[in-house]
């Protein structure tokens, strides 16, 4: 006798939320195979796939769990997710709004509709148009703002942004993720001592809560507080250790401080390196590869602006490009993982955050695409959830190469208010067919450069294996 589907499901989501995402997987197949007809376990499959990225999968059980009559709000969100995935972007705009005519308080449906709809085309004010119907409604749900305003800072509009949150903020009994990023968009528009107070309320409302210390760090910076900064962080630090964002806080109030354990953690010499990919089997050059690689990039990427909360100025982003079934992409991660292997062999083992958890090897955890045009950049940033991150570069203009360093990666720079200003203190010169690694927690990004031609690379994120 089968164990029911209730308590499947409920051991499946245990191994998901602590993130045994394959032993996940595996019961949730087996679910759907002992009890084939309920639309239920065919949502939870098509889930789990679609958090695996494996699309086109998680679309058939997505289809056939609405096919069984499972008309929920939540499945037509995987169904778009899917949709989105395989960019097929106009069957992944209509999921969604089918999933909104259902649930229009659905909030990250809300949030992926809008970014779409951005992504597309480029434009705010379409790209809003769901939500502020949505805010119309009598049943609106309040935190509809909340998404508003995330949408509106994401597409460069910070001033509206913190415009959209104010309802919010002063309804009795704000909750604390609404103060912490009131607290973080003050101090984006210059306002420092609203960001403390802000801040400060937050982790009255939550004392001890990771997401209430980090705003009061990054407040904390805002104003010049080093000492303060780096009290703050090294309790973020404490409790989230693998927290690449934390680390990046604490390393930046060291540097506020002239503290000199910040130059362990930035030791660029040491940390940051760049390899020359070697050809895959069944191309004769590097040049030869890089060259259908670039093609094929260029092939994929469908959308006109960067998604939300990523670093993209000026350009599109594409998610998953090793998984594409092209012939150069799809040899690409096999080409990465030699110098992934000789660069955690050149790092060795230590007590700091990088190399203690250095085995030797690694596997990628995340993959995308950036295909950034003239004037275009990456804002500077950290990869939270990563360990290790790189950038592999594949196609680039010539004013890359002609004397200064427009379009260069650049490290040191917080993409943060701080007290003072802090420039970068060290930079990379990319070159097609080069892939750079660091550590995740390191503030990096790009300069700007001109010309008449795109800059395409290639990224991931790694994790201990």
């Amino acid at each position: 006798m089968h164990p029911t589907l209730m308590d499947l499901l409920q051991q499946a989501g245990r191994l998901k939320a602590a993130g045994q995402m394959a032993q996940a997987l595996s019961l949730y197949r087996q679910t759907q195979c002992w009890y084939p007809a309920e639309p239920v376990a065919q949502h939870n499959l098509a889930a789990t796939l679609g958090d695996l990225g494996r699309h086109d999968e998680a679309l058939v059980f997505a289809k056939a769990a609405l096919g069984a009559g499972l008309d929920a709000p939540e499945t037509w969100l995987v169904r778009a997710r899917s949709e989105l995935g395989l960019l097929d972007l106009a069957s992944a705009a209509e999921s969604y709004r089918r999933a909104l005519a259902l649930r229009p308080n659905l909030l990250a449906a809300q949030f992926e509709a809008a970014q779409l709809a951005w992504m597309s085309t480029g434009d705010s004010e379409h790209a809003l148009v769901g939500l502020r119907q949505a805010e119309g409604r009598a049943d609106a749900d309040p935190m509809l703002a909340f998404v508003k305003a995330q949408a509106q800072e994401k597409m460069g509009d910070v001033r509206s942004a913190r415009a959209s949150l104010e309802p919010l903020v002063v309804r009795a009994g704000c909750t604390p993720v609404v103060l912490g990023y009131a607290a973080h968009l003050e101090a984006l528009l210059g306002r420092p001592d609203a960001a403390i107070s802000l801040a400060e309320a937050c982790l009255r409302a939550a004392p001890g809560d990771p997401g209430a210390i980090e705003a009061l760090t990054r407040a904390r910076l805002a104003v010049g507080d080093g000492p303060g900064a780096s009290e703050a962080a090294g309790h973020l630090v404490a409790a989230q250790p693998l927290n690449q964002h934390a680390i990046a806080l604490q390393a930046t109030a060291w540097r506020l401080t002239g503290d000199a354990r910040y130059h362990d953690l930035y030791d660029y010499e040491r940390l940051v390196a760049s390899y020359r990919l070697s050809p895959p089997l069944g191309w004769v050059s590097l040049d030869a590869y890089i060259a259908d690689l670039a093609n094929e990039l260029k092939a994929a990427h469908p959308f006109r602006a960067h998604p939300f909360g990523h670093s993209v100025r000026g350009g599109s982003q594409l998610p998953h490009v090793l998984s594409r079934p092209t012939p150069a992409l799809s040899a690409l991660a096999g080409a990465l993982m030699a110098p992934i292997k000789r660069h955690l062999d050149r790092l060795g083992q230590g007590g700091d955050p990088l190399c203690r958890r250095n085995a030797g090897k690694a596997r990628i955890q995340g993959d995308w695409s950036v295909w950034l045009w003239p004037g275009g950049h990456h804002v500077d940033h950290v990869h939270q959830e990563g360990w290790v991150s790189t950038a592999c570069h594949i196609e680039l203009p010539a004013v890359v190469g002609a004397g200064g360093r427009e379009g260069w990666l650049r490290f040191g720079k917080p993409g943060i208010p701080v007290g003072w200003d802090m420039e970068a203190e060290h930079w990379v010169r990319p070159e097609p067919g080069r892939l750079v690694l660091f550590p995740s927690y390191m503030w990096h990004g790009t300069e700007p450069f001109r010309g008449e031609l795109p800059r395409l690379t290639v990224a991931c994120d790694l994790l201990p294996a």
